[in-house]
């Protein structure tokens, strides 16, 4: 068995349709098959953020026109951990057998439990769905009641609660499949986001933060490194003005200096580093995090590209 290393997909790796994902996914497979070559044990996870919400805004339309039932969040969170594993595993089944590998690759619905009383429920904050102009986002909020929020200045996007993540239901399957050599891929798209009741689990309407869960997951399976693979080559200081500087290493103290400075975006790069720092807290010794891009995973998993987060104990 080699050292353990959870692997957060970001939105680059997938598409905005089930025909542009298939295509996209196999660029993915490559760059998760340069870590199986690297000897790494793979946990993958994936955001879902722009499938759920158009996933959720169309079967809302076709409830509306009365020829599909109304379809829950939840529900739609599981529809996209089943098409985007379906596709992310067949794509790496295939690229490894490219290679000569023999691994099993499996994606697993998962839940994860939340706190209905998190304050995220009163302040959704968490985009989904496709970016919107301010008027196009102002009609469907009329419409349907949603919230939009500007998404980094690259338009609007409706808004739901992202609670923070408690504990993942099915994480004692996954570290036995892990344990029988399995690359298993869960908790996409954040997981499905359930509430512990007197008679047992039950889903409720939110989108749990990928790279959250992602964080929790890499903790709880004691992984050696975390990963979050993103549309970046590095984390940068003042992103996006002249004044740009990409960041190759940071320290848990500077990256929370950072932070307190503001120097991270709330809907991009923050929930990233804020992962990236409560696991090299809590996870193994000598545990570190890496941001980089799709396209040097393999360099990032050697500390030659991207940022690394590291313990300054």
């Amino acid at each position: 068995m080699g050292a353990r290393m959870v692997v957060a997909l970001g939105g680059n790796a997938l598409g905005k349709t089930p025909q542009e994902q298939l295509r996209l996914v196999q660029h993915t497979a490559s760059a998760l098959a340069d870590l199986v070559e690297e000897g790494y044990d793979l946990i993958v996870s994936h955001g879902n953020g722009p499938q759920v919400g158009v996933l959720n805004l169309g079967l809302e339309f076709a409830a509306s026109e009365g020829v599909s039932p109304h379809m829950p969040l939840p529900e739609c969170d599981a529809m996209t951990q089943g098409y985007i594993g379906y596709h992310l595993q067949q794509s790496l089944q295939n690229e490894l057998l490219k290679r000569g590998i023999s691994r099993d690759c499996i994606s697993l619905v998962t839940q994860v439990v939340v706190d209905p009383e998190d304050p995220a429920f009163q302040n959704p904050e968490k985009p989904i769905g496709s970016f919107y102009t301010k008027a196009q986002a102002e009609r469907i909020a009329q419409e349907k009641g949603y919230v939009f929020k500007e998404d980094a200045g690259r338009g609007y996007r409706r808004v739901v609660a992202s609670p923070e993540p408690m504990k993942i239901v099915e994480i004692d399957t996954i570290r036995k499949l892990m344990e029988g050599g399995v690359i298993v891929i869960a908790s996409g798209g954040g997981g499905i986001p359930v509430i512990e009741t007197e008679t047992g689990l039950e889903g409720i309407p939110a989108v749990i933060d990928k790279d959250r869960v992602s964080s929790l997951m890499a903790r709880e399976l004691n992984a050696q490194r975390l990963l979050i693979l993103t549309c970046v080559d590095q984390v940068s200081l003042h992103f996006g003005t002249p004044e740009q500087i990409p960041i190759s290493r940071m320290s848990l103290q500077e990256a929370r200096r950072y932070m307190a400075e503001g120097e991270f975006a709330p809907g991009s790069m923050l929930p990233k580093v804020e992962a990236c720092v409560k696991y090299v807290e809590e996870g193994p010794a000598g545990a570190k995090a890496l941001i980089a891009s799709l396209d040097q995973a393999r360099e990032a998993a050697r500390e030659e590209a991207g940022t690394v987060i590291y313990s300054n104990c």
